[in-house]
């Protein structure tokens, strides 16, 4: 039996409280977004199913979710739609990236105003665009020349995005300065210590780099993003660019904590240097091309990711309300075809099944079945672990 309340304080315990409240503000809305904020605990209620234990063992995102697909620009200069989410990345049997996708969608029906048939008709959708990339047996990718639909959509209205206006989200500009907007909606004030540490890190990182002036940092704080991470140390971090006010960057500093995937596999993990080399290595396998500016670094003793922050970078809005179904289905298809590459791209690497393993896989038909039943009875278990939460939380069980 498990205590839901008292898993999600310990699995949460020591990290920063203000970003913890907001996340638990955010987990109480619906199912879906608690999702998002307890992977843990998804994976502590997987059920024994010999599907999700017996399954190809490939590379995972471990965190695969609705809203863990993006736009990106790659390394290479051009933008890409694919999975962008790591730090739950892990050796694990294929299927239980499956089974969290699935729920997310069953989970997120009444989010995207689609009824629970329709839900169910897109986890079939997924499951058939992904066995068939599968048989292809060759790992493509999304860009602007091959992207259809809303993925097409985003693309386009990513054409006109500038950086001034991407700065103007995270920014206020005072004269021919810019500062972050440290008010509690992208972003916390540091303290001077903080502020002190990250600023003497970043420009010592900038020394090792062809054009240290770059990195001259003009702000820091601390950022607010995602949910399953609020709470975990991280930062944003304006530094001077390619000259201010028009030409700053901004940087992410994130601090990569074990998978928590790990408990519960059976399956010997490849020793990582640390965590962010983890993440950083999983995310350049799986991606089709990488992102740009991505790096593992040590600050205070731990390991975090660092990252630029891009004007490039959003989500595709998965709303029937304003979309017509077939829009829907056919984005969804295109998540289920990113998955299977992912996998495909990374076969053969650290114990990972090979390509004809997979492609074997796929030829099967009776399992997708069987998933989809896997996820219904996880999304009906989350649903009853939301209500112990959202419960207790009315009580303000997690008002500390």
């Amino acid at each position: 039996m498990i205590d839901v309340v008292q898993e999600i304080k310990q699995f949460n315990a020591g990290r920063d409280p203000e970003r913890l409240k907001l996340k638990f503000r955010k987990m109480r809305e619906n199912p879906f977004v608690f999702l998002r904020g307890t992977c843990h605990l998804f994976y502590t209620r997987l059920p024994a199913n010999g599907l999700l234990s017996k399954a190809p063992h490939t590379w995972v995102c471990g965190d695969l979710h609705l809203e863990n697909f993006g736009s990106y620009k790659g390394d290479n200069r051009l933008v890409y739609f694919d999975l962008n989410d790591f730090d739950e990345a892990a050796l694990a049997p294929a299927t239980w990236d499956l089974v969290r996708f699935l729920t997310s969608v069953l989970a997120g029906a009444e989010s995207m105003h689609a009824t629970d048939s329709e839900a169910l008709g897109l986890c079939q959708a997924f499951l058939a665009a992904y066995s068939d990339a599968l048989l292809l047996g060759k790992a493509r990718w999304v860009e602007r020349e091959t992207a259809h639909g809303l993925v097409q959509k985003l693309f386009e209205a990513l054409r006109g995005r500038q950086r001034p206006e991407f700065l103007d989200k995270y920014t206020e500009l005072k004269g021919k300065k810019r500062r972050l907007c440290a008010d509690g909606k992208k972003a916390l004030p540091v303290s001077d210590d903080q502020r002190q540490r990250v600023t003497a890190h970043i420009e010592e990182f900038g020394s090792t780099q062809p054009n240290p002036g770059f990195y001259e940092v003009l702000d820091v704080a601390r950022r607010i993003a995602g949910t399953g991470s609020l709470g975990v140390d991280r930062y944003v971090i304006l530094v001077r660019g390619k000259d201010s006010p028009d030409g700053n960057y901004l940087l992410d500093l994130k601090k990569s904590v074990p998978s928590s995937l790990v408990p519960y596999l059976k399956i010997c993990q490849p020793k990582w240097e640390s965590e962010a080399h983890r993440v950083v290595a999983l995310q350049q396998r799986m991606q089709a091309i990488s992102m740009a500016f991505l790096h593992p670094v040590q600050f205070d003793k731990h390991a975090y990711v660092l990252r630029g922050l891009q004007p490039s970078e959003d989500r595709v809005t998965l709303d029937q309300a304003h979309e017509s179904p077939s829009d829907l289905t056919d984005v969804i298809r295109v998540m289920g075809e990113i998955v299977a590459w992912a996998q495909l791209r990374s076969t053969g690497r650290e114990g990972s099944a090979t390509a004809d393993e997979l492609i074997e896989f796929g030829t099967r038909k009776k399992w997708r079945k069987n998933l989809i039943e896997a996820a219904q009875e996880c999304t009906a278990e989350l649903k009853k672990d939301w209500k112990v939460f959202a419960q207790a939380y009315d009580c303000g069980a997690f008002a500390r």
